[in-house]
């Protein structure tokens, strides 16, 4: 190998291992290690109440004990799918009158708590959702002037993930208010991964967070957008997270997360080429994998996917690197790339163009920074068939389905020390 090709790679290395390695004071809780993966009610079910005219889809006690066996049953808690999460409208519209929260009690009348206990006695973890305001996006009780009282109540139903919107607040409030809450949380003495819209409110209001303090109080943030059942919103964020990944990356990694919303996977709004990019590319980022989809109802190439190991691996990656963008291609063809424990590397290309014919692609191993290595193996990684034996200075050819189709795989030295393949051929 050529020096010059050597201080290349190193350098791309470093780059990513002084993102990683930065110091970071993320929320003293010991929680989400790796990024989170759980079901949560709000894309998919949004905020339907009207219990008589949609029974089996309205947010309701019924509803979550039912995506909660099928969590079980359907083999995504064995996957790592370990969270169910309730979204905005399970609240009653006033608090009671000694001031506590109190869920709907006709849609959940066995209560928050009992509720609770059924998700734990499954093996599950329950989430649970509240605003930073003085209501919720969608008018219900929010926690402003009750932060205390109301990580006790929290506490109090063995909630172990909190998601704190940032609706019907001051937003110049955020960068106390969110790390009051996270105070009140750790003084109930129970662990509760704590989810922060924090800094997405502030990015849309052209505000520039401060992902510092954001990471030292929250396991994980949304960054951008809320996610919608189509493509082009999928697309867009992806392209936010691309063009924002060199201010974002440094502040990512066990304990706290960039979170680019749910996956939509399983749902109307996309093909099977574009939901296996979602998938991908979030695992990719090391982003949370957090389903919101009727699981009653799901589509077994959706189930495929969601539960596809390979994938699943690549995401929880103990590095816990938040994969970036490196090329940019001829027909708007882009390649992600995402370091591995074992000095192993992903690598994610997608083809977002509608043009109804593949797209063949031609890239140099050296043009992927690889080059430590005289040899590499590359692996496809849907379903970890061997590419072949690649010198540093080859070109590798493939190619991708358009409309957001991925071609996805990952190199490891061809020296026989690295197994990693066989840990993903599961």
């Amino acid at each position: 190998m050529k020096w010059t090709e050597y201080v290349v790679e190193y350098f791309i290395i470093s780059i990513y291992l002084c993102s990683y390695y930065k110091q970071v004071n993320s929320l003293d809780n010991g929680l989400l290690r790796q990024p989170p993966m759980g079901w949560l009610t709000w894309q998919r079910f949004r905020c339907v109440t009207d219990c008589d005219t949609y029974p089996d889809t309205c947010i309701s006690e019924k509803l979550i004990r039912t995506q909660a066996q099928l969590l079980v049953q359907g083999g995504y808690l064995a996957a790592g799918y370990e969270y169910i999460i309730i979204d905005d409208c399970w609240l009653n519209m006033t608090r009671s009158v000694d001031g506590l929260l109190q869920p709907d009690n006709k849609r959940f009348p066995s209560g928050i708590r009992a509720l609770s206990d059924y998700v734990h006695s499954l093996g599950l973890k329950f989430g649970i959702y509240e605003d930073y305001g003085t209501e919720t996006c969608a008018g219900y009780p929010g926690i402003l002037g009750h932060l205390s009282v109301d990580a006790e109540t929290f506490a109090s139903w063995k909630v172990d993930y909190l998601k704190l919107d940032g609706c019907n607040a001051d937003i110049k409030d955020f960068d106390t208010g969110y790390p009051a809450m996270e105070d009140a949380l750790n003084a109930t003495g129970v662990p509760i991964a704590y989810s922060c819209s924090w800094p997405a409110y502030q990015e849309f209001d052209k505000m520039k967070p401060n992902y510092s303090a954001i990471a030292h109080s929250c396991n994980l943030w949304r960054n951008w957008a809320d996610i919608d059942d189509s493509w082009e919103s999928v697309y867009s964020i992806i392209q936010w997270f691309g063009d924002n990944q060199d201010r974002l990356s440094p502040f990512h990694g066990p304990g706290h997360w960039n979170d680019p919303d749910m996956l939509v996977i399983g749902n109307y709004g996309l093909s099977p080429g574009q939901s296996r990019a979602q998938m991908a590319l979030w695992s990719i980022m090391a982003a949370p994998l957090i389903l919101s989809v009727d699981l009653r109802t799901i589509n077994d190439w959706a189930r495929d996917i969601l539960l596809n190991k390979n994938l699943i691996a690549i995401n929880q990656d103990p590095l816990g690197a938040m994969g970036r963008r490196i090329l940019k291609l001829d027909g708007n063809v882009e390649v992600w790339s995402k370091p591995l424990q074992d000095d192993r590397t992903a690598f994610v290309a997608l083809f977002p163009q509608p043009y109804g014919t593949p797209i063949r692609i031609s890239i140099k191993l050296s043009d992927l920074g690889l080059g430590r290595y005289q040899d590499y193996d590359l692996f496809e990684l849907f379903h970890g068939d061997f590419l072949g034996k690649y010198h540093y200075t080859d070109a590798y050819n493939f190619t991708i389905n358009p409309s957001g189709d991925v071609h996805a795989f990952y190199a490891e030295s061809a020296e026989p020390k690295t197994k990693f393949h066989k840990k993903l051929r599961l």
